[in-house]
């Protein structure tokens, strides 16, 4: 039986700017949460096109939850249709923030979602998502027939205090059928 291992390394450049005071977006994930984001998934699974990558940010509580699943997921379809790669829609529903950003470059489309304490700063998902996903490109993201044996290793360049921020993202990037293992290091410990 061969137990050898492919290990994919990436250098994640620091996405947080050097000197600055920023701190690490404080995630939610509770029953609600978890809901919205699997209804969001499962309405917009077909309608988004190939090498689209979407990450939806919302501020916690999430109220009316079900009013407000509706409303993200009609301004995604606009988004979409529309086609805008570049850029960040910001917009206030039903009292939470809505961020979202697109993002192309990936074989597969996705739609990924996070939500933030008000006081969090939600950029750093954005960021580091596109980061992940340029790298993902580069170590032939999608291989076929070796994804048992796959394994990649992200090496941060930001502080420690930021690792459960990439974790976060990387569980949502990285499925089983992309890599077997994603182990996180941090470049400067």
């Amino acid at each position: 039986m061969d137990k050898r291992i492919t290990a994919e390394v990436v250098a994640v450049k620091s996405q947080v700017p050097r000197g600055s005071k920023a701190i690490p977006p404080r995630l939610r994930f509770d029953r609600v949460v978890l809901e919205v984001f699997e209804r969001l998934r499962s309405a917009l699974h077909d309608e988004l096109p190939a090498g689209v990558t979407v990450v939806v940010t919302i501020t916690a509580p999430i109220r009316l939850a079900s009013k407000t699943t509706a409303a993200v997921e009609e301004l995604v379809r606009a988004q979409v249709a529309e086609k805008l790669a570049r850029g960040q829609v910001k917009k206030t529903i039903l009292g939470n923030e809505v961020r979202i950003r697109i993002i192309r470059g990936r074989k597969t489309s996705s739609l990924m979602g996070f939500v933030h304490n008000r006081d969090s700063d939600p950029t750093i998902l954005f960021d580091l998502t596109q980061a992940l996903l340029e790298c993902a490109d580069s170590v032939g993201h999608g291989r076929r027939g070796t994804s048992a044996r796959r394994w990649l290793v992200v090496a941060m360049e930001d502080e420690a205090q930021w690792m459960e921020t990439y974790r976060h993202v990387c569980a949502q990037l990285f499925a089983p059928p992309d890599f077997q293992r994603v182990i996180l290091v941090a470049a400067n410990e």
